[in-house]
């Protein structure tokens, strides 16, 4: 059987860990036998971002603005622990605020659902998809480590030469501050993808902010919000049955407990991060979750939404056998190459992508599983397997396809 060509590259980038492992088993089992994969590759690596002084994810990102789609592995985002055990230049920022920053997108994310896995929350009938604001807040924060007593302030310069200029805390000892920002531009994209998205998949949108207690910064992200809603998309809502409606975060979680599902859940970029984990484990696993970003321009980044399994891959290092679930990095492959083969018309490849996902749930739902799935299952007698003949029993479902 001859391989599906492919015309225009994909973007790949390299991550750290047990996932990275992941990354070339799955190349090497459910690809690379079917495909002539063609990628322009990225070493995101945490030890090569140290080297190349985190260039590497800069270019990773212009790439796919050239390529149109990419597709990510997990990253080490450092900490003080990890700039001493990776001897870190510094402490490098996180490579997909880094690369959500130059892409100006959102990332939607949903919980991969699999008969015999079922939520946690009982009245959780459809998925829930998380819209999550892919552009500054933490992630693109300014920190200072207070040494002492002293006065903190918040400075804004314009462009006339004219301050703002309020004081953050009169420090009578040691402390921290943190300084974040967020533009209108972004907050407008961020709200027009997610109405876009809504109406594209049929789904209600909610968006939730906190803002009683942040009046100025969060506030913002409400009013761009209803503006661009009551001006650009309320009609076409009421034309479609869709609803949109804004609440506070703490009140968006309690009615999020209590639904059955099937809408969109749109957050500012740190609450998305949070919530989007709570909705993949209650659905089963971190490792059981789309994730893509949009950007404005039509750009997408496939990725997983989990981190890099740092236990497993210590247990790996140590030549013990891991039972790793590699499902999201797997459906972030086949997200990227369903899009590639859309954008140049390609149907096999589509097709393909296709396939190798009904494949991975097949295997699943017969009973072949990582450990992470054979503790929460409804199913009797379930086989587990280690995260390399997970993908094999994959390869097995797929080639009887």
């Amino acid at each position: 059987m001859s391989k599906i060509e492919m015309k225009t590259p994909l973007v790949e980038m390299d991550g750290d860990e047990m996932t990275r492992i992941l990354w070339k088993m799955i190349k090497d089992e459910l690809l690379e036998p079917y495909i002539n994969l063609k990628t322009e590759y990225y070493d995101l690596g945490l030890e090569n971002r140290n080297e190349t002084d985190d260039q590497v994810t800069i270019d990773s990102a212009e790439a796919t603005k050239k390529y149109g789609v990419a597709v990510k592995c997990a990253t080490i985002t450092p900490n003080a622990a990890r700039v001493e055990e990776y001897k870190l230049k510094e402490m490098w920022k996180s490579p997909n605020g880094t690369i959500r920053a130059i892409l100006d997108g959102t990332v939607f994310r949903a919980p991969i659902q699999v008969k015999g896995i079922d939520p946690c929350v009982k009245n959780w009938k459809k998925p829930i998809t998380l819209a999550r604001h892919a552009y500054g807040d933490v992630y693109k924060n300014v920190e200072i480590r207070v040494p002492g007593a002293g006065k903190a302030e918040l400075v804004f310069t314009g462009a006339d030469g004219k301050e703002i200029r309020q004081t953050i805390q009169e420090f009578d000892g040691p402390g921290v501050i943190q300084g974040v920002h967020n533009t209108d531009k972004s907050i407008t994209s961020f709200a027009k993808s997610c109405f876009n998205y809504a109406l594209d998949t049929k789904q209600d949108l909610w968006f939730a902010t906190k803002d009683t207690i942040s009046k100025t910064y969060d506030h913002r992200f409400k009013d761009i919000f209803e503006e661009i809603y009551e001006t650009e998309y309320k009609e076409k809502f009421e034309k479609n049955g869709l609803e949109y409606f804004y609440t506070l975060i703490d009140d968006a979680v309690a009615r999020v407990m209590k639904t059955e599902g099937g809408f969109i859940w749109a957050c500012k970029n740190y609450d998305g991060d949070v919530m989007s984990d709570m909705v993949s484990s209650a659905c089963g696993s971190l490792a059981m979750m789309t994730s893509v970003l949009v950007s404005p321009s039509g750009v997408y980044e496939y990725e997983a939404a989990h981190g890099t399994v740092q236990r497993h891959y210590y247990k790996h290092l140590n030549g013990e056998e891991t039972s790793t679930n590699s499902v999201a990095t797997i459906f972030a492959w086949t997200g990227a190459l369903r899009k590639r083969g859309e954008l140049d018309g390609i149907s096999e490849l589509c097709s393909f992508a296709d396939k190798l996902e009904k494949a991975t749930l097949s295997t699943i739902e017969s009973g072949k599983m990582t450990k992470d799935l054979a503790l929460i299952t409804s199913m009797d007698n379930v086989t587990v397997l280690n995260s390399e003949n997970f993908i094999k029993a994959i390869r097995e479902t797929f080639d009887a396809m």
